[in-house]
C-alpha cells in the first residue's frame, strides 16, 4: 500500500510541477477538463493517496528515532 501510495503521489507531484511551469494540467488535458469525471476521480485518487502518506510520518519518525 505504501509504494502504491508513494507512486500516486509522484504522479500527482509531476502535475503540479507541469501546471506550476507551463499551466498545463496534464490530468485535465486527458479527461477533458478539471471538471470532468475522469478527472475528478484521478483528483481524488491522489489526495487519498496523500491522506495515506500521513499515516507513514509517524512510522518515519519512530525508525529516525531508533538509528
Amino acid at each position: 500500500m505504501n509504494i502504491t501510495s508513494l507512486t500516486i503521489i509522484i504522479i500527482g507531484a509531476l502535475n503540479w510541477l507541469l501546471v506550476g511551469l507551463f499551466q498545463f494540467d496534464l490530468v485535465a488535458a486527458i479527461f477533458g477538463g478539471t471538471a470532468s469525471i475522469g478527472a475528478r476521480i484521478v483528483y481524488i485518487i491522489v489526495g487519498i493517496a496523500g491522506l495515506t502518506a500521513l499515516a507513514i510520518y509517524p512510522r518515519l519518525s519512530d525508525h529516525h528515532r531508533h538509528d
